[in-house]
Formats: C-alpha cells, sequence, structure tokens
C-alpha cells in the first residue's frame, strides 16, 4: 500500500492524515466517533464536532498519524 496522506479542513481546524504512521489503533473513532468514521470516505466528518473536541482526540493518536492545526 503507497502512503496517503489526506486534509480535512474547516474555517475552524485543519486535520491532516498519514496512512504510513497509521498504526489503525482505533483510538480517534473510539474517541470522536461522530467525526472518525473508518468506513465512509471521505472518513473524517470535520463539521461533527467542535474544533477543541476534536483536536483534543487528534492529541491522543498514538502513532502521530493525525495531526491538526487550529485556525483562530
Amino acid at each position: 500500500m503507497s502512503n496517503m496522506k489526506r486534509v480535512y479542513s474547516n474555517d475552524k481546524i485543519t486535520v491532516s492524515w498519514d496512512s504510513e504512521k497509521c498504526t489503525h489503533s482505533g483510538n480517534c473513532f473510539s474517541n470522536l466517533p461522530e467525526v472518525f468514521k473508518p468506513m465512509r470516505h471521505p472518513w473524517v466528518i470535520i463539521d461533527a464536532a467542535e474544533a477543541e473536541a476534536i483536536k483534543n482526540t487528534v492529541d491522543k493518536c498514538p502513532s502521530g498519524a493525525l495531526t491538526c492545526k487550529v485556525h483562530k
């Protein structure tokens, strides 16, 4: 499988995902299933939660595959 990178963004937050780093721990969809839906395309529904909740979940990604930037 080739390395895929995806970016999901709105006016409040940008979330990036790097497939090469992802260990599929499930933390993202366990912690915030309304945003992270691995069986859906796109699998990140960026408008489904507040930016702070998304950031808190992204910060728990053990592999660093998910990163984010909150827009001021």
